[in-house]
């Protein structure tokens, strides 16, 4: 099964515009992200899917002197800019990522995965996202493509169509699920990009590991940091994430 990594990307943002294209020790973080996620052992194709806005053109430049593929489509409805992204480039299998994640590591791409491939009869859905023990800026969501197309066609409300996965996690009578959880409960952590004090956290963080040529490190050693330095974590402990529906799929009705 062909294995495609879609990032949704875009320019504009509420909270810090072009955040993606801010630079970290002379690179941008969308880079850095791009860099992380070709690490994967079992990603196929690595596709961004942005908007057709025409301030988008720094993401299409950097797509193409990264060369990595890139969809323009929807800036509204991501639904059908996934859909139109995953088919265009003829995915079985569709990992979802946002483009604020600059620390992502592959490790924790492949677990999910995983998890999917070992059971794709099993599974429409499977995440790191339903019971969350990893931190914000460590989403990983894995789907069929027949999950994405019954979406696509059936989705109705604008959250649903802008958010992508919400139909499909909030309706488990159509679609079973199943979560990945982390051995420790990290989910204090805050390591996405939405704001200013975001991008302080990510560049200390990117700086301290990039600056001793720790580029292959993983999730533990950022948490390591971290601990190391806990004055960190508080610069962004008050920042709120945007308000999504809660998933109402019951614990029982997901597996482990």
């Amino acid at each position: 099964m062909k294995v495609v990594a879609i990032i949704q990307a875009r320019m504009g943002s509420t909270r810090l515009p072009g955040k993606i294209m801010k630079k970290v020790l002379g690179k941008p973080l969308l880079q850095y992200q791009i860099e992380r996620v070709k690490r994967s052992r079992l990603i196929h194709q690595i596709v961004i899917a942005t908007t057709t806005k025409e301030h988008e053109q720094p993401i299409i430049d950097l797509c193409t002197q990264l060369s990595v593929d890139y969809y323009r489509g929807s800036e509204d409805d991501v639904l059908s800019r996934y859909f139109e992204t995953a088919n265009h480039y003829k995915g079985e299998v569709i990992v979802r990522l946002t483009s604020d994640c600059p620390l992502l590591d592959p490790e924790t791409i492949d677990k999910v995965i995983s998890k999917y491939l070992e059971n794709p009869n099993k599974y429409d859905y499977v995440s790191n996202t339903i019971d969350r023990t990893y931190p914000r800026g460590f989403d990983v969501e894995v789907f069929s493509m027949g999950a994405l197309e019954q979406a696509y066609n059936e989705a109705a409300n604008a959250a649903e169509r802008e958010h992508v996965t919400p139909y499909i996690y909030l309706h488990p009578n159509k679609f079973k699920a199943a979560n990945v959880k982390h051995r420790n409960d990290l989910s204090s952590y805050r390591l996405t990009v939405d704001t200013e004090a975001d991008l302080d956290v990510i560049t200390l963080v990117m700086t301290d590991l990039y600056s001793q040529k720790k580029t292959q490190f993983q999730l533990e050693d950022i948490i390591q940091l971290l601990q190391k330095n806990q004055e960190w974590a508080l610069i962004n402990a008050h920042i709120e994430q945007k308000k999504l529906t809660p998933p109402k799929t019951k614990p029982s009705e997901l597996e482990e």
